[in-house]
């Protein structure tokens, strides 16, 4: 019984889960480095939220090394990430999630 409801609870969770914890944050659990650190290099690279997001959308349809934002000791560690098998439109959704749960910008007091 406690199997059964906890598979069902694992479902339900799944069903509900956005883009970004589906296909971001499952996938980045198992680095070392956390979505936290990569945003924090994209604000610090790219300073502006709009050019945060253009930067990270066209290196996620197109990943190459000349965009990567990784040091070189990741880069060797981890590679050049698959281009992603987001839709554009989920791809923006998961974006604005991301933008929005790492933020610091109007949040400092």
């Amino acid at each position: 019984m406690y199997r059964y409801i906890l598979g069902l609870t694992l479902l339900l969770a799944t069903l509900n889960a956005s883009v970004f914890e589906k296909d971001c944050i499952s996938c980045h659990e198992e680095l070392d480095v956390g979505l936290d650190k990569f945003f924090y290099r994209y604000v610090l690279t790219f300073s502006s939220q709009s050019a945060v997001k253009v930067a990270l959308k066209d290196y996620l349809l197109n990943p190459m090394k000349e965009k990567s934002i990784l040091p070189e000791g990741l880069l060797l560690k981890y590679g050049v990430k698959e281009p992603t098998t987001l839709s554009e439109k989920e791809l923006e959704i998961a974006i604005d999630e991301y933008w929005d749960r790492y933020t610091f910008i109007g949040k400092i007091k």
